[in-house]
């Protein structure tokens, strides 16, 4: 078989799976999953007014608060939080994950004359 047929067939595989109801169950159901475990480690890591503050973040800037929810779960994994975790240490770790944000993005300041 060339390569292009067999990644042609490929593609509509994952097509039909796609259109598949029983598949789109599935992954949702994956996806509930997840998230439970998610919250579930959270609620044991965070103190309660580290959670309010999450869940105030989460608000205003979704795509933040998941990337700190990522970031507090490896990082407790890992053994390096102290669990609970305060409030204050919350903050400190919330401006070090915003500076690491902020220096990746790049603004371009264009000067017309």
């Amino acid at each position: 078989m060339d390569p292009e047929e067999i990644k042609q067939k490929k593609l509509q595989e994952m097509q039909a799976k796609a259109q598949d109801p029983e598949y789109q169950r599935q992954m949702q159901e994956q996806q509930m999953q997840y998230e439970m475990q998610k919250q579930k480690v959270l609620r044991q890591i965070l103190s309660e007014e580290a959670r309010s503050r999450l869940a105030r973040i989460k608000l205003a800037k979704p795509e933040f608060a998941r990337q700190v929810e990522s970031q507090l779960i490896q990082l407790a994994q890992a053994g390096r939080l102290p669990v609970p975790l305060t409030d204050e240490y919350f903050k400190g770790l919330l401006d070090k994950i915003y500076e690491m944000n902020k220096s990746t993005k790049r603004e371009v300041t264009i000067t017309r004359r």
